[in-house]
């Protein structure tokens, strides 16, 4: 069993909480009404070899077992986002790795209805501040496109630094897109990404 697992975050009007079976109805009706806003960052799975089966996505209930079964064993943290009690997005840190790395990568999607309220920022500083401090993760990475402005608005009211293109990284709306990958290890973070967001919204500050 993963100790730091499950978890409930909460700050203001947003929750970050386990995906659950019985969200089905509300994460495809998200889905569905975002479906050509979210379509060009959306991962796809690439055409196989040939002679190699056509791989099928999974159903949400195949997805769902899998991402418990990945939190479970301690290389996942897939959460749910609510804004004021309402399933809006989605945010997993993935690919958990420990030993002498001790290292993950935040995915995350957002309906439009509630982009630009500082949901978004508000998820990712609570996660990351989880994987820091609860999880003993020292290195978070954020792959994002570089045509992907609001998102990349997101890491860097957070202070994510950029480090650099990782070209043809990830088979994203029906092709090999190059990724811009962005960072941020513990040490750079010492107060927490929450207090960092907190204090980069009030008034007079630079960051908006």
């Amino acid at each position: 069993m993963n100790p730091s697992w499950p978890a409930l975050l909460v700050d203001g009007d947003v929750t970050l909480r386990p995906i659950r079976m019985r969200d089905q109805r509300a994460w495809r009706e998200v889905n569905r009404r975002n479906r050509d806003w979210l379509r060009p960052w959306e991962a796809t799975i690439p055409p196989p070899a040939p002679g190699a089966p056509l791989a099928q996505r999974p159903t949400y209930r195949q997805m769902v077992r899998h991402l418990r079964a990945e939190a479970n064993a301690g290389r996942m943290l897939p959460f749910v986002i609510e804004y004021q009690g309402r399933l809006v997005g989605q945010l997993t840190v993935a690919g958990i790795t420990w030993g002498s790395m001790c290292s993950g990568h935040v995915g995350y999607w957002v309906d439009r209805e509630v982009a630009g309220r500082g949901v978004m920022p508000t998820a990712v500083a609570m996660a990351v501040d989880h994987c820091f401090r609860s999880v003993g993760l020292h290195r978070v990475e954020i792959c994002i496109r570089p045509e992907n402005g609001p998102s990349r608005r997101v890491v860097e009211k957070l202070g994510f630094r950029e480090e650099g293109l990782r070209p043809r990284y990830l088979h994203i709306d029906g092709a090999w897109r190059d990724h811009l990958i962005y960072v941020l290890t513990a040490e750079e973070a010492p107060e927490g990404l929450v207090h960092r967001w907190h204090q980069a919204r009030r008034p007079g500050t630079s960051r908006k």
